[in-house]
């Protein structure tokens, strides 16, 4: 009997050899070409088998080998790929996420800043204006008080200097005879002369020429005028007419206190002033009415 087997004789499918081997993780060689013998049969007892036979059904085998690795190869770079994007989408909304706290950060911190700035810029112009207010105050209490005392002193001064007139002065008052203004401006002799003197001084009892108390710097002013007075404040307010102080004239005589008794005496200079010396903090002073108003007018001569 020939040794030589025949194609038609039995044996084990190659198929399951070949899925054992594939189990097995035995699969070497070029694709295409899968060689599979037997362990049992020796090179003389069993010649080479049909190359038919024997390869016929592996070339498909290995088609699919190659197709499926290639498909699973794709399949992993795909993940692979869809994994690294999908990390650096993680990690650039991350990113984002902090650069925004960060941003969000600092833009509260500047709004803070700022609304401490606008605090502190508030406050200082609240304190400015609260200490420009108190210095105004400050200055109208001391304007007034010094205000206050310097009448108080005018007063006290005057009183002093215009003691009450004796009987005799009141006497010589009434007989002293008021000599007519100088022809073509009496009284604006009066008014000039009063107005040279100011910015003089004050003494108690003075009659000039450097300084003056209130009644020897009117009776000059009238002297000037070729008009004569008595020496006190008092016997001079108790001669001329009597006349409301808004009906006074320039060169008309004011006084302060009453009228045979006052305290003060003054020349009404025209356009609602006087020129008086009114006492040793302030000398001859030509003020506003207003700044002491006279308790009434006499016309003379």
């Amino acid at each position: 009997m020939s040794s030589i087997r025949t194609t038609g004789r039995h044996r084990k499918p190659r198929r399951s050899r070949a899925a054992g081997l594939l189990r097995g993780g035995v699969l070497t060689g070029v694709l295409g070409t899968v060689a599979v013998t037997s362990p049992s049969a020796s090179a003389t007892e069993r010649p080479a088998e049909n190359p038919a036979e024997t390869t016929g059904e592996f070339p498909a085998l290995g088609t699919v080998i190659t197709s499926t690795s290639s498909r699973a190869s794709e399949a992993t770079e795909d993940y692979v790929a869809r994994t690294h994007l999908r990390e650096a989408r993680e990690l650039a909304t991350v990113r984002a996420q902090r650069a925004a706290e960060r941003q969000r950060a600092a833009d509260e911190a500047a709004a803070a800043e700022a609304a401490e700035a606008e605090a502190r810029r508030a406050a200082e112009a609240e304190e400015a204006e609260a200490r420009r207010a108190a210095e105004a105050e400050e200055r109208r209490a001391a304007e007034a008080e010094a205000a206050a005392a310097s009448r108080a002193a005018e007063r006290t001064d005057l009183g002093t200097a215009s003691a009450p007139a004796s009987a005799d002065d009141a006497a010589t008052a009434q007989s002293t005879p008021v000599a007519a203004p100088a022809s073509g401006g009496g009284n604006a002799a009066v008014v000039a002369f009063a107005r040279a003197q100011v910015g003089k001084a004050y003494s108690m009892g003075a009659t000039g020429p450097n300084a003056w108390d209130c009644s020897g710097l009117t009776g000059a002013a009238y002297a000037a005028a070729g008009i004569s007075l008595p020496r006190t404040s008092q016997a001079q307010s108790a001669m001329g007419t009597h006349i409301p102080v808004s009906q006074a004239r320039p060169g008309d005589l004011l006084y302060w206190g009453g009228a045979g008794s006052a305290y003060h005496v003054a020349i009404y200079v025209g356009d609602g002033r006087f020129v008086g010396a009114q006492n040793p903090s302030t000398g001859v002073v030509e003020q506003d009415l207003s700044w002491s108003q006279p308790s009434g007018a006499i016309r003379i001569g």
